[in-house]
């Protein structure tokens, strides 16, 4: 990270290394809304519910229509409080590691040939200090009510910071998918990516750096990253990967 944009996540110190890795970041700073609580929830959110992995059979189009997946499967964390769809093929390693104190729910998933293409993780208290601020592009954004919380309605985004002529933060990968509660960026330049969202018992986060070693992305490979990473944005892997992030939803 920026040695100039200091950043303090207060979950165990074997996943500060994991999520900053295999995480995502949310624009602008992060997000200024109280956290929630469990009371925030309906009931079907706050009660326990068993892991479930339930098979979606046939073929289902994309979100945009162009193009069509294998057979979809939905999955419930282990702490039975959150819900998403993703490819039959992909994996879920839930717990991916050790839990924050407290619980909650921290699951990596991977596709066929193992290679992480995001992480979901919940009970995490986040905080930052921006003072550093990039040349930003928004390359897809989406809101997501079923995750409104006291009338915050987070977002899907995968955006970039940097340019090829004004680099991005040192030591931090300058392209990221995920959901945040945090503001849009505005103007002309944006703090580095910081995807959190509010979600009881304080913050979560669902998503990834965009890796061309982990994200399969046609073309040169000698392409500038930034380059990859808007090409990424026209394969099937990452509309599936969109469609698995925007379908997280309150299990029950």
């Amino acid at each position: 990270m920026n040695p100039r944009t200091r950043s303090r996540l207060l979950s165990p110190a074997a996943f500060l290394i994991a999520a900053l890795l295999a995480g995502c970041a949310q624009p602008a700073g992060p997000p200024e809304t109280p956290a929630g609580t469990a009371s925030d929830l309906p009931a079907s959110v706050t009660a326990t519910a068993p892991p479930e992995s339930t098979q979606v059979p046939g073929e289902t189009k994309s979100p945009d229509g162009s193009g069509t997946s294998a057979a979809w499967t939905s999955y419930t964390t282990a702490d039975g409080q959150l819900i998403f769809d993703h490819p039959a093929s992909w994996s879920v390693k839930d717990p991916a590691g050790e839990l924050a104190e407290g619980g909650g729910a921290y699951a990596e998933i991977t596709n066929p040939a193992g290679k992480p293409l995001a992480t979901l993780r919940t009970n995490m208290a986040t905080g930052s200090t921006c003072t550093d601020r990039f040349p930003y592009s928004v390359l897809d954004s989406q809101a997501l009510p079923a995750l409104t919380l006291k009338g915050s309605t987070p977002r899907f985004v995968y955006e970039t910071r940097g340019t090829a002529t004004a680099p991005g933060p040192a030591d931090t990968p300058a392209a990221g998918y995920g959901i945040t509660s945090g503001p849009p960026a505005s103007g002309d330049s944006a703090c580095a990516i910081f995807h959190f969202f509010t979600w009881p018992p304080n913050a979560a986060m669902f998503g990834a750096f965009y890796d061309p070693a982990n994200n399969e992305t046609p073309g040169d490979r000698s392409l500038p990253y930034l380059e990859k990473a808007k090409i990424y944005t026209e394969t099937a892997e990452y509309r599936d990967i969109r469609r698995m992030i925007t379908s997280l939803r309150p299990a029950g």
